[in-house]
């Protein structure tokens, strides 16, 4: 049997993961400048900024959406 193949660039990738790449290629300075959320800005750390973006939504779908641009670049 053939594995299908996802098109999804955040398939098999946790929130942990898409957000450590982040804050390890951006840095949370400019991680809070392209995404104006204040778990980023205000004592950032990967632990309470998880604790937020995975109650929140709207702010998950930027981190992810900013992850799924800067893939590239990582």
């Amino acid at each position: 049997m053939e594995k299908i193949k996802s098109n999804d660039p955040l398939h098999g990738i946790t929130l942990q993961q898409v957000v450590e790449k982040l804050v390890s290629h951006y840095g949370f300075d400019t991680l809070s400048e392209l995404i104006k959320i204040k778990c980023f800005s205000s004592n950032p750390s990967i632990k309470s900024s998880l604790t937020f973006l995975r109650k929140t939504e709207w702010a998950r779908k930027q981190v992810e959406d900013l992850y799924v641009k800067s893939i590239n670049k990582f």
